[in-house]
């Protein structure tokens, strides 16, 4: 499968590419891909630094004839989305990902693929190792822990970079160029409860929800993909109502930035209810494979019978949870006004998990709008609290505010259009680039994103499409030859 890749033009960047792809980078979990690109920038003779978080920087002076240009800095993250199939068995702490080529794509094998943002942390690779390029000053920029917390964003030092233009190569439409993006904060709600003795005269069954895309929470979110957790908690509130089920255990989702693709609970019923709670979930099943018909058709819902728990949840924190959950805002809440087609406020709920003393309901709010970033989040907290449940936001971090008289915006869109004879589109994104917070610690520093081609980031279903990362290659070297003289 790897030989593949590497047969792939541009040979240099695929070739890093695949390097990243063997070195096991979960967010939170960087340390050997930090040591990797440490050793990477040493063995080119290039200064190095690993700040005291994490992240790495590599410095490369300009070529000759190029020493008057202003500063580039090239940023990318070392960090990838942990997501994969059930059953695929992958460890996102020691397995290397397994990449292939299919029609046209790159792809992984039952999980993520880390072209999120693997693709542009090769590139920067490339530049750093290419010996006959043209351009000036540069500084390679990679942070780390992007994904869960944008960590490394965030503690990076003020004085520590030199450069005047930030390139981000974390965007995932080629031919486009983003100048701004959403902020966001995270939601956590708490539901403490009991533990009574299971009914001996009862009957057990594990419901699983499956099948389902997820995909990007902040991309992805205006698809009206189904929520596993919203879904498995419809389906168990009816059910309770109906056939007096009672909640055992619950496990839906698994990161705050991936729409949930599956969701798990353990149920008890009386015994007796049998076939009447298996026709539910037919007839349950039907009506929502009518509602995702056209955006997620892939659902599917199973309830097996399986051994008896020992204990289940109080009834009273079992109410509050499916009453919290039923009334969680979840997906689209406001499209912008001035940007038609792009969403401006959003919400995902992303996790809801029991272990045995708690229920924890995570969920993460954008917006490019901060007060209404910060208002979502309190509706949430209050959902939360008035079904009897603590609520805490945590985690905020700024939007980017678009500048439409950007420098290295109009060298851009010039490059690119006497490159490829058309005019990139110009947007701003519905997530959470790392600019908006180093743009705070870097006030001067003019800022751009760009990329090749990826589809469903954050999911098992990521891709990459292979003839745009040559075209962002193209436009990443042509660019650097373009970059204005320092005043």
């Amino acid at each position: 499968m790897s030989k593949s890749i590497l047969e792939l033009e541009p040979t240099n960047l695929w070739k890093n590419f695949h390097s990243l792809t063997q070195i096991p980078r979960p967010s939170k979990k960087e340390t050997r891909i930090i040591a990797f690109m440490k050793e990477f920038g040493e063995k080119l003779e290039l200064e190095t630094i690993v700040d005291e978080v994490g992240n790495v920087i590599i410095r490369k002076p300009a070529s000759p004839g190029y020493e008057d240009r202003m500063g580039v800095i090239l940023q990318a993250h070392l960090d990838m989305v942990p997501q994969q199939n059930e059953g695929t068995g992958h460890d996102f702490e020691n397995d290397p990902i397994q990449a292939y080529v299919d029609e046209g794509w790159v792809k992984a094998k039952g999980t993520t693929l880390g072209s999120d943002n693997g693709i542009g942390a090769a590139a920067a690779m490339s530049v750093l190792e290419a010996a006959d390029m043209e351009h000036g000053p540069l500084e390679a920029l990679f942070t780390i822990d992007e994904e869960t917390g944008m960590t490394g964003a965030f503690q990076l030092k003020p004085e520590l970079l030199q450069g005047d233009i930030l390139l981000n190569m974390d965007s995932e439409d080629e031919g486009e160029l983003y100048i701004g993006c959403a902020g966001g904060i995270d939601t956590t709600g708490i539901f403490h409860y009991k533990t009574e003795q299971t009914p001996a005269n009862h009957t057990a069954f594990k419901i699983t929800v499956k099948g389902l895309k997820g995909g990007h929470s902040g991309l992805d979110i205006n698809l009206k993909r189904g929520n596993a957790n919203k879904i498995i908690n419809a389906l168990m509130s009816l059910a309770a109502s109906k056939y007096q089920l009672r909640l055992s255990a619950i496990n839906g989702g698994s990161l705050r930035n991936a729409i949930p693709r599956e969701a798990f609970a353990t149920v008890v019923l009386p015994q007796g209810s049998q076939t009447n709670f298996e026709q539910f979930i037919k007839e349950f099943t039907a009506i929502a494979l009518e509602q995702f018909r056209e955006s997620d058709g892939g659902l599917i819902i199973e309830a097996t019978q399986t051994e008896l728990p020992e204990t289940i949840i109080d009834l009273k924190a079992q109410e509050a949870l499916f009453t919290a959950v039923a009334k969680y805002p979840n997906g689209v809440i406001a499209m912008s006004k001035d940007m038609p087609g792009v969403v401006e406020t959003s919400t995902n709920l992303a996790i809801v998990k029991s272990d045995g003393e708690k229920i924890t309901i995570a969920s993460l709010q954008r917006s490019s709008v901060d007060k209404d970033k910060i208002k979502l989040a309190e509706n949430i907290r209050n959902v939360i609290s008035k079904a009897g449940g603590e609520a805490t936001s945590h985690g905020e971090y700024p939007g980017w505010k678009p500048n439409v008289h950007s420098p290295i915006l109009q060298t851009m869109k010039d490059v690119y259009n006497a490159k490829y004879g058309r005019i990139p589109e110009v947007k701003v994104i519905h997530a959470g680039l790392e600019c908006g917070i180093l743009g705070a610690a870097y006030p001067n520093w003019d800022m751009i994103s760009f990329g090749p081609t990826i589809r469903h980031p954050h999911s098992p279903d990521e891709k990459v499409e292979i003839s745009t990362v040559g075209l962002f290659w193209d436009y990443l070297v042509e660019t650097l030859k373009h970059i204005p003289v320092k005043a």
